[in-house]
């Protein structure tokens, strides 16, 4: 498992241009310019790991374009030590993020094939999620809530109830929300009963699916 000065500087040009995308968040641009995004990939995609683009990584998935990992992680805003609820590991380059930035990471993968294949990769890089289950993330992981954030990375039509209550007062829950093209939205409990909705632009998703375990 490579990891050169060759990569490094492909890492450090990939910050350069999401900083000129707009991403300002020092940690998440940090933690870009750490990760070996070309070991989370089928190596017949490494030539291309650092360009902000998604790849399929097998069970009909896609590991998500960094301008949109490093986007989702911003509006999370990140503090050391944060409890967060990832649902959809995928490749795992995600919750590689959040956990370098510090945060404790609960994470859930419904396709067997990417939960296995990421299960062993995080350890060998040094990278240790809190958990990592096999699981349909629509209902979250009760036992372990309530969660500061909560990270949704694949399309849903609707915001899952359970993960809603799961959610701390003044915790975020990120999440792309439509059918075809989604809304990445971000909703803030101020309170119990109420729910603060933000909405940011198109991004483009592979579906959320519910038991398919």
């Amino acid at each position: 498992m490579k990891n050169t000065a060759k990569h490094q500087g492909l890492r450090n040009q990939l910050a350069k241009l999401l900083e000129e995308k707009g991403i300002t968040d020092k940690n998440v641009l940090a933690a870009i310019k750490i990760i070996p995004r070309h070991l989370f990939l089928n190596s017949s995609f490494e030539d291309f790991a650092y360009q902000d683009k998604a790849f399929p990584i097998g069970a009909d998935q896609t590991i998500s374009q960094p301008y949109t990992v490093a986007f989702q992680s911003q509006l999370l805003d990140v503090q050391k030590g944060d409890k967060i609820l990832e649902i959809g590991t995928g490749s795992g380059y995600q919750t590689a993020v959040l956990c370098t930035m510090g945060a404790t990471v609960c994470t859930i993968e419904r396709q067997n094939e990417l939960f296995k294949k990421t299960s062993l990769l995080l350890p060998k890089l040094g990278i240790r999620p809190k958990k990592v289950i096999f699981g349909d993330g629509y209902k979250g992981l009760p036992e372990f809530a309530p969660f500061d954030s909560i990270i949704v990375t694949a399309g849903a039509p609707i915001i899952p109830q359970p993960l809603m209550a799961q959610l701390k007062v003044g915790g975020k829950l990120v999440i792309p929300l439509g059918e075809e093209n989604q809304i990445m939205t971000l909703l803030i409990r101020k309170s119990e009963t109420q729910f603060e909705k933000h909405e940011f632009g198109d991004f483009k998703f592979v579906p959320l699916l519910e038991n398919k375990n």
